[in-house]
């Protein structure tokens, strides 16, 4: 198997065509299955809707296993790659396996909720999905063979050279450079929320306004002050353009978590609303 392949396409989409194969069989036996008459369909009840229930039951369960499974390194049971692929198709069946086993009858009941909470599971997953598949690339693209800590610690010594820089000029630009580079570089990748980080390419800059303003200063230099600003300009403009990579690699790997939030929380509210799905049923029928 292909180092890269996509956790889609795993071992030439096993899990795809075994999900097929259970929403196909699902809906076959459902329009061939002719329930008693006092029923007039075949709703949860029958041994059909019993049959898919458990089915869908026990694939809910055996989905939240994966969290289990990645941290077990030295498991026997499949590749990571493996389980992943068949949470995602598997997991997708599950819209046709619990729909068929409601016999499309909803209402304001711990049944209903039971499905809307896997539905809305189902649906962050595919985010989840798309994150997985989409961001590692652009975040490849955009560091560009470098890494985090390695912008981190250029954009650190552009700070350096740029504060000596203004060392030469007037005070109102040593003003604006101290304030553009006073931040340590590892505060962009440190201790900022999930919202700043998501939201980072759209705030305010203090080194593009620094450029802004040195470009202002400028033309009240004498010759040799205006040759060193336009120096200064160079690297604060550099460190504008690294700063704006470290922004979109914390952005990506935010939206790569964020998710989760949703995922993960909803996943165990559905597990125990799916208890109370089925203990419900037995109680009362």
């Amino acid at each position: 198997m292909h180092q890269n392949q996509s956790i889609l396409a795993f071992k030439r989409a096993r899990y795809l065509k075994l999900a097929l194969w259970f929403c196909v069989l699902s809906l076959v036996v459902y329009i061939w299955h002719e329930p008693p008459v006092v029923y007039i369909k075949p709703y949860g009840g029958t041994w059909l809707g019993y049959t898919l229930g458990t089915i869908a039951a026990v694939l809910i369960v055996w989905l939240m296993l994966l969290g289990v499974r990645k941290r077990r390194y030295r498991s026997n049971m499949g590749s990571v790659q493996g389980w992943t692929s068949a949470h995602v198709y598997l997991g997708t069946s599950l819209i046709i396996i619990a729909t068929l086993h409601s016999a499309f009858e909803f209402g304001w009941n711990i049944h209903t909720l039971a499905y809307v909470l896997m539905v809305i599971v189902i649906l962050s997953g595919f985010f989840g999905v798309y994150a997985y598949l989409r961001y590692p690339e652009l975040m490849t693209g955009n560091l560009a063979g470098e890494t985090l800590e390695s912008l981190l610690l250029k954009i650190a010594d552009l700070d350096r050279k740029c504060r000596k820089l203004a060392l030469d000029l007037p005070d109102e630009a040593n003003t604006i450079v101290l304030k553009a580079t006073r931040a340590h570089p590892r505060a962009l990748a440190v201790g900022s929320s999930m919202r700043r980080q998501i939201t980072a390419m759209n705030e305010f800059c203090p080194t593009r306004a620094a450029c802004d303003a040195l470009m202002r200063v400028g033309t009240k230099l004498t010759p040799e002050q205006a040759r060193i600003n336009g120096q200064l300009l160079s690297e604060m403009t550099r460190k504008s353009a690294l700063t704006d990579r470290v922004r979109r690699d914390l952005r990506y790997r935010a939206l790569m978590r964020i998710w989760l939030y949703l995922h993960v929380p909803l996943s165990f509210a559905l597990l125990a609303t799916l208890i109370a799905h089925i203990l419900s049923v037995f109680y009362y029928w």
